[in-house]
This record gives C-alpha cells, structure tokens and sequence, in this order.
C-alpha cells in the first residue's frame, strides 16, 4: 500500500494524523534544507508573467521554463489553472505544462486555486500543485470573493483532493507583513493559518508579502510566531520589492533559519488584486547576494542573467533585476575593451 493509498477520504482523527505523515515525508524528500543551501523557487514564468498586459506566446512560455531549469532552478513553478476569463495570460496552461521538456530533478509546480483548477492540473500530468489564501478578510474577498474562513476550506478541500492523487502540496499564504485594504497583519493570525495549512498536509508554507510593506523588523517579529508552530525547514519567503526592501527581509529569514526562498527572473510579477505590488524580488538579485554570502545555490548566475535578459526583450522593456542589468553593462564594457584591445594589436602590426 502506498503512502497517500492509507489516507482516509474522510476528515477523522486518523486521517490527520496520516496527512501529518505525509507532510514530513514530502517535507523530507523535498528540501535539501541545508544551513550552506538555499533552494530557490522560480516563480516567474506564473506569478510573473500572469500580469502582462498582453498575451505571451505558449512558445515563448515554454522556452522560459526550460531555459530556467537549465540555469539551475531546482523548483520551475509552471503555470496556473484558473479560468482564462480572469487570469487570460493563464489559458494555455495545459499546452504549456504538456510540452515543456522536463529536467530530471527538478519540480514543475502549478497553482490550482480550487477543484476546477486542481482537475484540470491533474488531467494535464501535474506532479506538484499549489494552492493559497490570505490572512484577510478584505484581501480574500477582493481575490477570491469568499471569506478568509471559506478561502482556508476551499484551499484544504483541494488539498486532501490532491494529496488522495499522490501529489505534493505547496500552501501560500498572501499578505503576511500588511495589507492593501485591511493595513498592518497580527502576525499570531499568519502563524495560526500556517500551522493550520501545514497540520493539513502542505510540505511547504510560503509567507508572502503581497504589498511589498515589510521591513527587516516586522518580518522578524513574523517569524518569532511562526516558527513556533512550523519548522523553519517547512517554511520559504516569497517577497515583493515595491519599497525596495525584498533583500533586506530575505536576510533576516535567512538569519531565522529559512533555507527556501521564492523570486522571480527579471523581476517579473506582482498581484492584480494588490494596488501597488509592483514586482517580486529578481531572482539574478537574490543569487547574487547568495553567492556574495558563501551560499550555495546550484544556479549559474551568468546563464541565469542571459535568461532574465531574454525574457525582458521578448517582453520589449528593461530588466527589473539590478544584478542583471550591472552585470550585463560590465560584460559589454569587458567585451568592448577586448574588441579594442585586439584592433590596437592589428593596428600596431601593420
């Protein structure tokens, strides 16, 4: 009998108490939780490219994520099954998700927000699937036009659902440091929601700062509740940069133990229902200060730069990772100096 095979249909004491098992398990054979590692997961070719305003090309969808699980990414979230008539960057989810080559070990994510979504996941080959809600009430309203009570329901429903099909379950919990509508966030409410969906089954909690308004300070006081009641090897930060203080909070989760880290490359990526999230950290940023600080990776951080480039032009505007864009001026300036300094050479030959 396999491991999801003993989990019971019905919501018993037993069947809790398996999920738990299930949950470390996963927890186990997923993180390469490491105080030297930091798994990164991509977020870009989904929660960055569903704001654009128009339609990116399945082709040029399905080149981004090779061409990321190629740079080193070891987790590539994919794409979203929610309906095309609210998210239309998302309607060719299946396409994507069934013609992407697939790396071996690494993980393809997709977010499915509800049973539609997850059956839709499922029927296109799905390994991985995420789910989410937030802390507010305001925010989930706006979101998902339930309460935040409804949202946490709705998101374990699609999650023992998920877990019945063997597949791993990713939980995101939005607007952990403040809200659009609602203001500052109780951080006690954020621990309670993320033991609740980790108790559920989730082998991973993302905390994300949809708004961008955290700073160093708050996410510490964050995560003195939350790591109360989930392990820091359960746990990844999923910040946005808005007022350019991704990094800095970033440091302090790594200070608290947190080894998973979410970004985006270029920079790609907001949220539609948050008014001013303008762009989650770039992942070239992230792995450069990683680097910087003797961590370890597993991405090539030149490829990684070509990439964020790539997808910018295709997307006709500037890089949002200040990393990518420096290092990309140096590497011009060096090749420019080498271009010069070899037709000197020619010219002191003649």
């Amino acid at each position: 009998m396999g491991l999801y095979s003993a989990i019971a249909p019905r919501a018993t004491a037993a069947f809790k108490k398996q999920t738990s098992a299930v949950q470390r398990h996963y927890s186990q054979a997923l993180s390469t939780y490491s105080k030297d590692f930091v798994k990164l997961v991509e977020v870009g070719p989904r929660d960055g490219l569903q704001n654009e305003k128009i339609l990116v090309p399945a082709k040029v969808k399905i080149e981004l994520i090779e061409r990321l699980a190629n740079n080193g990414l070891p987790v590539v979230e994919t794409t979203s099954f929610v309906s095309p008539k609210w998210v239309p960057q998302m309607g060719d989810n299946k396409q994507v998700l069934t013609s992407i080559k697939k790396k071996p070990g690494v993980y393809y994510p997709v977010l499915t927000p509800n049973m539609k979504g997850l059956e839709g996941a499922i029927a296109a080959g799905a390994e991985e699937v995420a789910l989410f809600t937030a802390v507010t009430e305001s925010f989930n309203l706006k979101n998902t036009n339930c309460s935040t009570q409804e949202s946490l329901d709705r998101a374990k429903q699609v999650l023992k659902a998920a877990l019945n099909q063997n597949l791993r379950v990713r939980g995101y919990l939005s607007c952990v440091l403040g809200c659009p509508y609602e203001g500052t966030v109780k951080p006690e409410k954020v621990a309670e929601m993320a033991k609740e969906l980790y108790d559920a089954g989730c082998y991973e909690i993302s905390l994300g700062d949809t708004i961008g308004v955290g700073t160093a300070g708050s996410m510490a006081t964050l995560l003195e509740h939350v790591l109360k009641v989930v392990p820091a090897e359960a746990v990844a930060v999923h910040c946005h940069d808005t007022y350019g203080q991704a990094l800095a909070n970033i440091l302090k989760a790594l200070e608290y133990g947190i080894r998973v880290v979410d970004s985006s490359v270029a920079g790609l990526g907001g949220c539609p229902y948050a008014p001013g999230a303008k762009g989650n950290v770039a992942t070239e940023d992230v792995v450069y200060m990683l680097h910087g600080m003797g961590l370890k990776t597993g991405v090539d951080l030149d490829a990684l730069i070509e990439t964020g480039q790539w997808i910018s032009d295709q997307l006709d505007r500037p890089t949002n990772s200040r990393a990518g864009a420096a290092l990309m001026v140096a590497r011009k300036r060096k090749h420019d100096l080498q271009a010069a300094a070899k037709m000197e050479q020619k010219a002191s030959k003649l």
